[in-house]
């Protein structure tokens, strides 16, 4: 569906204009505010004109089909109205009133006639329950409130949001960038964010998308969107609020329980190139970083302080924050040193105030700076705000003026950083602004704007290719498939599993035993049985045949005591592994998402500790080990207190054996639990001791 009509608009229908304080007035009052060149068409019978302009008593009797329609009345008449839209031709509507889609069964039944409407007569249609479309590159809007400045509000950044009230807050603050669209999407009913998204990426006056969602509901044509933006060169900066999980009716294995809304989201924007952030200041520094004249190209930021203390908050902030600020290399700071005089601790941030004369010890610190190995991108702290009633000190014009001349003969960024978040000097920004530096405002949220901006823009390795080939025993149909046969499927992939003999009688499992070796595990195999060790069906440590019979023995009676009907596929007579961390890998289905991996520390912990890292899949080249080492925990995986190194390699390896499975069979599942995995010490590999694969139902 072609969207210009509605986001670039050459007429605007109104209908419920009005000369008393309405929707319909404001968005008249806004068109005449922007200098909006093409035709205004307010509609009420009750009115000649409105503001200026002809009125009319319906759509009906409109000189011109119009591109866009406001519907500024409410939700009784708003359906009245829409069916108007194909017969009048136009191209699309916007509709602010609520009721529909959040609004109890009645008002589904009207979201879906609506959409019926708007998707057969080809209508783009924004909301319902919106706030509208301004774009004040095109001197167009439909948008609710009038603009006291329009043309301060033209920018780069295409805000598209779910939420009106951050349309509010953030198009209140240009002092450091404005906007080419703003978007407020509300229920979404024809026109999702995907759309919105490609619509900007084809827009030349767009830089960098942002934006607040509350729920994805195109899940795929927003991934290709996140993708084709990506290839754009331009940045999508989202925030998510309702991160809770979600509850689920049930899950069967471990992983299900852990993949959540949030985790996946979160690892569908990295996967796919987006900057996540989780609050509202940090949205504010990605976007300012992206209007520097250059972008970071590394993540490692050298700072310039005019204070010890300063450069200790600094470093304190930076590493809670996980920001990159190398130590200097002896050359740089001893080239710093010949000017500035001694420097603390390691280099970075520097403190520039050495013997006191700042005016000089600045454009040196910044010139040693630019030249070293070690900076991608460097920030000066400063606390330079409006309303100061202390004034501004004699230093500060002469510093902004040094730091602009400085960025304006390196090919390094430069960031200005307030210390605290918000504050800022208009007349520095704007001075700035001609350099091509940017100012940053918060010591966290600053350093944070800078690190997402450099981290996107890191080249993502490839999605690995598989050459895995759908199972040959069957899954679907199935509750559950259970540990044998989950164990044979992954073990065609590559996938290291004990060895085991399935039995149906005593004689054999003896049998299978001596071929396995003692000692061995006895246990129940069953689709019906899930989770086999609250049953009493596991027997662990069996030495010999007569324990082993023994074993078979207590599983047979206590099969008779689980309560439910179960088909019994056998005992499965298994190696048992004694030593090895546990490990576990595991695969669940998001609702909206699809499938995702998750990696983590097996046996209880897994309950007890969740420390997992989550990829979507498929995975990328490079995303198992990355997993690996992404655990909290990571450091019990190497040489530590005379134990030997754990085979992560090996670990690596099961990790994407699963993900191949999951390549050729993923249209069938729905869950995959490995768990524990033995993993060995180095160069002796790792083991899955247990395995559950739940079919899709």
């Amino acid at each position: 569906m072609n969207i210009d009509r509605l986001l670039k608009p050459r007429s605007v229908a109104i209908v419920g204009a009005s000369e008393s304080p309405t929707i319909g007035r404001s968005v008249i009052a806004s068109l005449n505010s922007f200098g909006f060149t093409g035709g205004i068409y307010p509609i009420n019978p009750k009115y000649q004109t409105v503001l200026g302009h002809k009125c009319y008593a319906s759509l009906k009797d409109l000189p011109e089909a119009p591109d866009v329609v406001s519907i500024c009345v409410g939700y009784q008449r708003v359906m009245d109205n829409v069916r108007l839209l194909p017969e009048v031709g136009a191209g699309a509507a916007v509709i602010y009133d609520g009721g529909f889609g959040e609004g109890g069964e009645e008002g589904k039944k009207l979201q879906a006639e609506l959409q019926d409407i708007c998707r057969q007569g080809g209508i783009a249609l924004g909301g319902p329950n919106c706030m509208g479309i301004m774009n004040p590159q095109h001197r167009s809007t439909t948008y609710t409130v009038e603009p006291n400045n329009p043309n301060a509000l033209r920018g780069n950044v295409g805000l598209v949001s779910q939420s009106g009230s951050i349309c509010i807050g953030m198009t209140s603050d240009v002092r450091r960038f404005g906007f080419s669209l703003v978007v407020s999407a509300g229920n979404e009913a024809i026109v999702g964010a995907a759309q919105y998204i490609n619509w900007l990426i084809d827009d030349p006056n767009t830089k960098v998308i942002a934006l607040f969602v509350e729920a994805i509901r195109q899940p795929e044509e927003f991934v290709a969107a996140l993708d084709r933006a990506a290839n754009a060169g331009k940045p999508v900066v989202v925030l998510k609020v309702g991160k809770s999980e979600r509850t689920r009716a049930a899950i069967t294995s471990h992983t299900g329980g852990l993949a959540g809304e949030s985790n996946v989201f979160s690892q569908i924007l990295k996967a796919h190139r987006a900057i996540e952030v989780d609050e509202l200041d940090e949205f504010a520094e990605v976007l300012a970083v992206c209007q520097g004249k250059r972008w970071p190209k590394g993540k490692r930021i050298s700072i310039v302080t005019s204070s010890g203390g300063l450069a200790e908050l600094v470093l304190d902030v930076a590493g809670k924050a996980g920001v990159d600020l190398p130590p200097l290399p002896p050359k740089t700071r001893a080239d710093a040193e010949e000017v500035i005089g001694h420097i603390g601790g390691d280099g970075n941030p520097l403190d520039a105030w050495g013997h006191g004369d700042y005016g000089r010890n600045l454009p040196h610190a910044l010139k040693v700076l630019n030249e070293s190995p070690t900076t991608d991108a460097i920030g000066v702290c400063v606390e330079s705000f409006d309303g100061n009633p202390m004034g501004a000190t004699p230093l500060q014009p002469a510093r902004a003026e040094q730091f602009g001349a400085a960025a304006e003969a390196s090919e390094k960024p430069h960031y200005y950083l307030n210390m605290r978040p918000s504050l800022m000097n208009t007349i520095e920004v704007e001075a700035l602004r001609k350099s091509g530096v940017v100012v940053l405002t918060g010591t966290r949220q600053g350093l944070l704007g800078f690190d997402r901006m450099a981290r996107w823009a890191e080249p993502l390795p490839p999605f690995r290719k598989s050459q895995a080939k759908p199972a040959a025993v069957t899954i679907a149909g199935r509750s559950t498939v259970h540990e044998f046969d989950s164990k044979a499927l992954l073990a065609a992939c590559g996938v290291t599993v004990t060895k085991e003999k399935l039995a149906t009688t005593l004689e054999a499992a003896k049998a299978g035993a001596k071929e396995i070796g003692y000692p061995v595990v006895l246990k129940a195999v069953s689709d019906d049985i899930p989770h086999k060790s609250e049953y009493g069906l596991v027997k662990v440590g069996i030495a010999d045949e007569a324990a082993l019979a023994k074993a078979w023995a207590d599983l047979e009676a206590n099969m008779k005591k689980v309560g439910k009907p179960v088909k019994l596929a056998g005992f499965v007579v298994q190696q048992m592994i004694k030593d090895g961390l546990e490990m576990f890998a595991g695969v669940s289905r998001d609702p909206v998402f699809g499938l995702t991996l998750a990696v983590g520390f097996g046996g209880i912990e897994i309950e007890i500790t969740r420390d997992f890292a989550l990829r979507p899949l498929p995975l990328r080249e490079g995303d198992a080990e990355a997993m690996i080492q992404e655990l909290k925990g990571a450091a019990r995986l190497g040489a530590i207190r005379g134990q030997p190194a754990a085979d992560v390699k090996s670990f690596a390896k099961a990790i994407y054996g699963l993900a191949d499975f999951v390549a050729a069979n993923g249209d069938q599942i729905d869950e995959i639990d490995l768990n524990p995995i033995k993993l060995l010490p180095e160069g002796k590999g790792c083991v899955v001791v247990d395995a559950l694969i739940v079919p899709k139902k």
